[in-house]
């Protein structure tokens, strides 16, 4: 019976085996032996999509293998400094009630409140008062679990008959941030631990999980100003 030529385009198998010989080498390239048989008497001469499918789907595996070689090899985690909104809402709304209700507020215009999404507003009647608003906000936000460090407050600056107080949030790590995490891993982690920048978070990786553990004990022990959390420990 006489192949369906409709099925005998493109390149086909000797041409798709050819291609993968040149992908890998040695010992792996022997394995190809069966398929170089299969194109030879191939009725189609070309080998056809199907033959040509096959050897699509011994590169992918041979790929995915490699991959899966050094995944399976590495453990990793991500230095991350993110934001935790609601646990800042919770604080924030627990700083208005406090407010609301103590004596040495009263009167002085004291308010506290959200200034978009990055920001929190402080209003006051002084300067002194505005300061007062700020530490019954991060005496809250400690007791949350939120760092005081991605804090960043203004000077208050009397705008009408009020002091106002912007109070901005950071989240996300610098570039010079970034740096800086990395050359105390280089110069004080374990030996084989490599830190990769990516955006404004790190991936951190090794081949022995405890290195990771002492990266991380090491960083906790550092005193950076901002706040760093440890992330996807995989």
């Amino acid at each position: 019976m006489q192949p369906d030529r409709r099925y005998c385009t493109g390149p086909g198998i000797n041409g798709a085996i050819a291609t993968l010989e040149a992908d890998i080498s040695g010992s792996r390239a022997a394995s190809l032996a069966p398929l170089r048989s299969l194109g030879a008497g191939n009725a189609c001469g070309t080998g056809g999509v199907d033959g040509a499918a096959g050897v699509v789907g011994v590169r992918e595996r041979a790929g995915a293998s490699s991959l899966g070689s050094v995944a399976s090899n590495e453990s990793s985690f991500d230095i991350v400094s993110k934001l935790d909104r609601q646990e800042v809402d919770n604080a924030l709304n627990q700083a208005v009630k406090e407010i609301g209700t103590r004596f040495d507020f009263r009167g002085v215009g004291a308010a506290v409140a959200w200034s978009g999404e990055q920001a929190i507003d402080i209003r006051a009647n002084s300067e002194e008062r505005a300061q007062a608003v700020l530490d019954v906000l991060k005496d809250k936000l400690v007791k949350r679990g939120v760092s005081l460090k991605v804090l960043d407050p203004g000077e208050p600056k009397l705008s009408g008959k009020e002091y106002r107080m912007a109070v901005a949030l950071k989240e996300g790590i610098s570039q010079d941030d970034a740096k800086k995490i990395s050359k105390v891993i280089r110069d004080e982690g374990p030996s084989g631990v490599r830190a990769q920048i990516q955006g404004d978070e790190l991936r951190v990786s090794a081949k022995k999980k405890d290195d990771l553990q002492t990266v991380i004990a090491l960083l906790k022990a550092r005193e950076f100003d901002f706040a760093i959390q440890f992330v996807n420990y995989r």
